[in-house]
């Protein structure tokens, strides 16, 4: 692997040789996809509220990570990723001082597409252990500090079909359980012992086929639930059960994406394609009823974060857009960068062109595009396949922004000094 550093990387580099505990202990970590929470909303404060001209300051860029879209789950002194090498995905491990590979363990061959070969998903790591789904849908457990195996799990054992895109999903854990979507007559949605890889349970009154979203939890109605998106139904299951609780119709098209948004008793969707948005709202006797369906909001796979009543994210036809959580109508749209994916922080918007690279800082304000900063990522792949873009969702942890272009992994410091 090689890693090339700013001369001031050069520098901590060197910590890789001493102990890092003040690092583990003051992280702000990010667990798995969309963070600690599954909002793409990072708690961290103290970080720049306007980049300089070029950007902030890039730590370290490693160019071994392969091919692969997988995003980073970043926990103390390590990051975990998946990408493949010569024809096997693997997970790994990288020092976060240094981007370093700490060990890399195969998942198992690798997802071939014409959109890019490689794995999708964004490991989740749970104390001493890192779970992660490979794109032909081989979940492994390993431990999460030398990698070794513990358990693994097909989802063709459990009913499952591999989607024509790979299965993308990151795997949930919750309490005792791994939570993951095989799809299938034998169950869409699937429980398993995190320790051992057990079948807990399955939810055999749902039996939907897998589409690309990932599960996330929630407490309604004081009941833990699992709430799933497939291509045409969003659905909550029981956490100790996976019986239905409630069910919506959902008039997906092609492949059905983005993450459930869950927020006082309601669910919003998303879903690019021409077919829209829409929040449902679950009763206390689990009916359901739409508030609002339009097509104010169709976001393909960039994802939405939802603040403070509103919701940010990119539209397939209105570009950037602002939308009001309650009505959904639009608050503000803007075309000033073009498609891509987004996370947030301290009141802040990190958006990533997928076409260019670009990579531009705003204000998630209700009040407009307001621009703090631009770049472009530079270098950029060589080994992207034609139809392919920069879709890895950025990530921010301990006051570092991590961005990835295929076998490129890049760090930048967006700490305020």
């Amino acid at each position: 692997m090689k890693i090339d550093l700013q001369p001031t990387g050069l520098l901590l580099a060197a910590v890789i040789l001493l102990p890092a505990l003040a690092s583990s202990l003051d992280a702000a970590d990010w667990p798995q996809w969309r963070g600690p929470d599954r909002t793409d909303i990072s708690t961290e404060t103290g970080l720049l509220k306007k980049w300089p001209a070029a950007g902030p300051r890039r730590v370290w860029l490693s160019r071994g990570t392969g091919i692969g879209y997988s995003g980073p789950a970043v926990v103390g002194s390590s990051l975990y990723i998946m990408g493949s090498h010569n024809k096997i995905e693997h997970l790994q491990a990288v020092d976060v001082q240094s981007g370093a590979e700490q060990w890399k363990t195969q998942v198992g061959p690798v997802l071939t597409n014409g959109w890019g070969d490689g794995p999708r998903a964004t490991p989740t790591v749970d104390g001493n252990r890192v779970y992660a789904m490979g794109g032909r849908g081989n979940l492994v457990c390993v431990q999460a500090t030398d990698g070794k195996l513990v358990w693994q799990k097909q989802m063709k054992d459990l009913g499952g079909k591999v989607p024509s895109w790979g299965y993308t999903e990151s795997v949930l854990v919750d309490g005792d359980r791994v939570v993951c979507t095989p799809g299938g007559r034998s169950g869409a949605i699937v429980a398993l012992n995190k320790m051992t890889g057990e079948r807990i349970w399955q939810s055999k009154d749902f039996t939907e086929g897998a589409q690309y979203a990932s599960v996330i939890a929630v407490k309604h109605n004081d009941t833990r639930q699992y709430v799933q998106l497939t291509m045409k139904k969003l659905v909550g299951v029981a956490a100790d059960s996976g019986n239905v609780l409630w069910v919506s119709d959902w008039p997906g098209r092609t492949a059905v994406i983005p993450t459930p948004i869950f927020h006082d008793g309601s669910v919003y969707i998303t879903s690019g394609y021409g077919v829209g948005c829409e929040r449902v709202e679950i009763g206390s006797d689990y009916s359901v009823k739409s508030a609002f369906r339009n097509k104010n909001l169709q976001n393909h796979h960039g994802g939405v974060i939802f603040k403070d009543g509103h919701l940010y994210g990119h539209c397939n036809k209105n570009g950037w857009v602002c939308q009001d959580f309650k009505t959904g109508e639009i608050v503000w749209k803007s075309k000033k960068l073009g498609k891509g994916a987004v996370t947030c922080a301290e009141g802040m918007l990190y958006c990533v062109g997928e076409s260019d690279g670009q990579v531009v800082l705003i204000e998630a304000s209700p009040d407009g595009w307001k621009e703090h900063g631009r770049f472009t990522l530079d270098p950029q792949t060589k080994l992207r396949k034609p139809k392919g873009k920069v879709w890895t969702h950025p990530v921010i942890a301990d006051g570092r922004l991590y961005l990835r272009d295929q076998e490129l992994l890049y760090c930048y410091d967006i700490k305020a000094r």
